[in-house]
C-alpha cells in the first residue's frame, strides 16, 4: 500500500492491491496526481484495475475519470452516490476481489449521504479479516468528517448518521490501520491531526471528537464552529457527479 499526500488541499489517496496477481487499485484519487499513480503502478509492474471513491468529493476534482480513461479500470462508488457516468455501485457488505486482496464496502454515511469505508484483507495472511480500512471522510485522525457539506442546509441528521457510522468502525479490532482521505489542513474536519495515518485502537483512545458518549452530544459538538466550506464546492461536486475532467468542468 502506498499513500499519496496532496499538501495543497490536505488530501490523501492510496495505491494498493495484489502484486502477485497484478491487480492494483486507487482510493479517492486526486486529479493532480493521476500521472503519479500511473508511474507508481508501472514501477510496480502491475496495472490499475479498479478505482474506488468513498463518496462524491466536495473539496477537489476527482482523478477517477482520467484514471479510468487511461487504464480501463472499473470505477466503484457507493450505491445512490448520484453520479452520471458508468460505474459499478457497491452496497453495504459488497466485496471486490483483486487477486489476494479482498475489499469489502462498509456503509459509513454522515459526511455524505452515500459514503463507504473500504475494509481490506489479504488472503496471504491466512485470514480474510481486515488489516486496514480506508475511511474516506468518516473517521479521520483526531477528528471526524464534517456533516454539512452534503446536507442541503440541515446537517443535524447527517451528524447523527455519522455517529452511528463511526460506531461501526469502532467495532473493528484495535490493530486495524486507519487510512483516511484527509489530514491536518483540510477543511473537511475541524481538528485533524497533521499525522495522516492511525489505527482503530489509537483513535478509540485519543480522538477528541469521539469523547461524546451519546448521539445527541456528538451531534451538538460536531455542529459547533464549522470551518468555511471548500472554495468552489458546488462546481467541484457538479464536476465529480458528471465525471468531468478539469478542462471539461
Amino acid at each position: 500500500m502506498r499513500p499519496f499526500l496532496y499538501e495543497e488541499t490536505a488530501c490523501a489517496s492510496y495505491l494498493f492491491g495484489c502484486l502477485s496477481q497484478s491487480q492494483l487499485a486507487v482510493v479517492d484519487p486526486h486529479v493532480e496526481l493521476v500521472d503519479r499513480y500511473l508511474e507508481a503502478a508501472e514501477r510496480a509492474g502491475a496495472p490499475i484495475a479498479a478505482v474506488f471513491e468513498t463518496h462524491v468529493q466536495a473539496d477537489h476534482v476527482s482523478g477517477l475519470p482520467a484514471l479510468v480513461e487511461a487504464t480501463g479500470a472499473t470505477a466503484y462508488l457507493p450505491t445512490e452516490a448520484g453520479v452520471e457516468f458508468p460505474h459499478t455501485a457497491l452496497g453495504d457488505g459488497d466485496v471486490v476481489e483483486l487477486g489476494n486482496t479482498i475489499v469489502r464496502a462498509l456503509a459509513t454515511p454522515g459526511h455524505a449521504p452515500a459514503h463507504h469505508s473500504y475494509l481490506v484483507a489479504d488472503r496471504r495472511r491466512g485470514t480474510e479479516e481486515p488489516w486496514l480500512v480506508f475511511t474516506g471522510d468518516s473517521l479521520l485522525v483526531g477528528d471526524v468528517g464534517r456533516p454539512d457539506l452534503h446536507a442541503g442546509g440541515d446537517p443535524e441528521p447527517r451528524a447523527r448518521e455519522l455517529f452511528r457510522s463511526v460506531a461501526r468502525l469502532l467495532e473493528l479490532p484495535d490493530h486495524v490501520l486507519v487510512y483516511p482521505s484527509h489530514f491536518g489542513g483540510s477543511v473537511c474536519g475541524k481538528a485533524l491531526s497533521a499525522n495522516p495515518f492511525s489505527s482503530i485502537g489509537f483513535e478509540r483512545g485519543h480522538n477528541k471528537a469521539l469523547a461524546q458518549g451519546d448521539e445527541d452530544a456528538f451531534a451538538r459538538a460536531l455542529l459547533v464552529d464549522l470551518p468555511p466550506p471548500p472554495a468552489d464546492q458546488r462546481a467541484i461536486v457538479a464536476a465529480n457527479r458528471l465525471g468531468l475532467s478539469p478542462t471539461q468542468a
